[in-house]
């Protein structure tokens, strides 16, 4: 069984060969591996900072770079505790730069109107 992280990387190393039509395959498949690897990691921080009071996730989110205060709700700065970890994983940078790649090349998922 692949794993998401590995199957991002494979869609990742093919995307610069894709044409358009290929590519916007590509960025649909890895689209939802990425949403759902992301997801679970919201879930393992929120495991992590269970026993944590709200000002106390706020400053964790703060020293990871993402501001926060305790006036938000308590799963605003797990998301952003999430992200900040999320974004530097093999797989969401290899889904960022595929994205990146695409849109440098006028491909994206969301249809122009």
């Amino acid at each position: 069984m692949t794993t998401t992280t590995q199957r991002l990387l494979d869609l990742a190393a093919a995307a610069p060969a894709s044409h358009e039509e290929d590519l916007v395959l590509h960025l649909r498949e890895a689209s939802e591996p990425y949403q759902q690897g992301f997801q679970d990691l919201r879930d393992t921080v929120a495991a992590r900072f269970a026993g944590l009071s709200p000002g106390d996730v706020a400053a964790a989110a703060t020293a990871a770079g993402m501001p926060s205060d305790v006036s938000q709700d308590r799963d605003e700065p797990l998301v952003l505790l999430a992200l900040a970890e999320w974004e530097m994983t093999p797989a969401a940078l290899a889904y960022t730069e595929m994205a990146e790649d695409a849109a440098r090349r006028g491909v994206c998922l969301i249809p122009e109107d």
